[in-house]
This record gives structure tokens, C-alpha cells and sequence, in this order.
């Protein structure tokens, strides 16, 4: 599951690292949550351009075995069946899109609670989750539409945390990704685990689980944290 997502980098090294045109305005996005906008590159007349979308689509279907939220936003989908699932199969074969991102939170269970990590990749810099989109529905003509991200099977490194992860694509295969006419063996092919040695979980603080909390708070390492009855515990890091 992806259910967090942080975008740091300005409009010029995301036009840079994603081949736009022009750079966008952006200000930097510590805890971005669903239902707020996510920013997307989709490909439109042999050109690429990014735009702000609702992060989770209005379920429309039955959504066994993605993730969603409790208001009914499918927030992510499984890359194994993305292609015959009813809600996402004419996105995934006409309305495919990069989620750029500077890294992505995940829980890991632990004494009890769930801790936050951030995972990055290990030089740092931008990457791209696979997303799909929708077009704004009937009853929401004054939105921009709405997308998901993919999800696959975890590497080694997130199997710690979490038995999902975001499909991370590789910048070769960001135009494949784009296009309108690829086969669907090449998109498969793009769906498989990062490669775990690239990426960096990192343990952070509570700030982040509140979705009003913005900043660099949000990447701050864990310390002394308050229980609900207002009790110290221990500060933990990763095991």
C-alpha cells in the first residue's frame, strides 16, 4: 500500500527529470494524503505535462483487495489484476500516468503501535510511480479528475514494513509507460519490485501521521513520544 506521499523538488528539476516543457510552479509537499491533489505527468499530442489530480477514485465497482479510504476513495491498485479489474481497465489500457514523487511513507507494527518510515531513494532525488486517471465524473464538473497508484509485490526492504509496495518505474521506462499504443506484455514487464538496494527506509517521527501536519517536521527522526493517556514512552528506531 502507498498511502503518503512527499514531492520536494522544485518545478525545474521536475521538468528536468521528466522531459516537460515547462516547469511548474510547486511548493514543496511533506505529507501529501488521499484526497488532496497529487501532481501527475500524463503525455497528450506526443508531449508531456503535469497537473494536479484528486489522489483516489469514487468507487464504482467492488474493490476487493485494493486499498482504500473510509469515505470510499480507491486510493491505490494492485498491479496483478489492474488489467481485468472493471474499475481500473480502461484506465490502465487509455489513461496511464507518472506520479512523481520525492520519496513515500509506509507503517511498520511494532511494541504495539505503527512507526513511520520514509522511503527514498538512496541517492536521492525524484522517481515515478505508475498512476491511472480518471476524467472528472458528471457530478464533479469543476474537478480535474482523479488517479491511483499501482501497487506490486514488496522488495526485500519493504517487506520489513509492509507485503505491498508503489510500482516504481524505471526513467527507461517512463515513455513506454506514456504511450497510447504499447502492448500489454511491455507494460507488464514495468510492473515488477524496485530493486531493493537502491531504496532507504528511513524511521521519522509521528508528525506525519496527521494529514494537517506540513514540513520538513514531517522527515524529522523519531524522539520521546507522548501515548493518548499522556504518558512518556521510549523513543524506537528501526529493529
Amino acid at each position: 500500500m502507498c498511502g503518503r506521499v512527499a514531492l520536494t523538488a522544485s518545478g525545474e528539476e521536475l521538468a528536468e527529470a521528466f522531459g516537460l516543457d515547462e516547469a511548474p510552479r510547486l511548493e514543496a509537499r511533506y505529507n501529501i494524503a488521499p484526497s488532496q491533489p497529487l501532481l501527475v505527468v500524463r503525455r497528450e499530442h506526443g508531449r508531456r505535462h503535469s497537473g494536479n489530480l484528486r489522489w483516489g477514485l469514487a468507487r464504482r465497482a467492488s474493490g476487493e483487495g485494493e486499498a482504500s479510504e473510509p469515505g470510499g476513495l480507491l486510493i491505490n491498485a494492485r498491479s496483478e489484476t489492474i488489467a481485468s479489474k472493471p474499475s481500473f481497465r480502461e484506465a490502465f489500457k487509455r489513461r496511464r500516468c507518472l506520479i512523481p514523487a520525492s520519496g513515500f511513507y509506509e507503517w511498520k507494527k511494532t511494541g504495539g503501535r505503527s512507526r513511520p518510515f520514509f522511503i527514498r531513494f538512496r541517492s536521492g532525488g525524484l522517481f515515478a510511480m505508475a498512476g491511472i486517471w480518471e476524467p472528472p465524473a458528471e457530478t464533479e464538473p469543476d474537478s480535474a479528475g482523479a488517479c491511483v497508484i499501482l501497487t506490486t509485490e514488496p522488495n526485500s526492504l519493504l517487506l520489513t514494513l509492509h507485503d505491498r509496495m508503489p510500482v516504481i518505474l524505471p526513467p527507461e521506462g517512463y515513455e513506454t509507460w506514456l504511450q497510447d499504443a504499447v502492448t500489454p506484455g511491455a507494460l507488464r514487464g514495468l510492473l515488477s519490485p524496485y530493486p531493493d538496494e537502491a531504496l532507504v527506509a528511513q524511521p521519522v517521527g509521528l508528525a506525519v501521521n496527521d494529514p494537517r501536519h506540513e514540513g520538513p517536521v514531517c522527515l524529522e527522526p523519531p524522539g520521546p513520544e507522548m501515548d493518548a493517556q499522556g504518558r512518556l514512552f521510549p523513543d524506537e528506531t528501526a529493529d
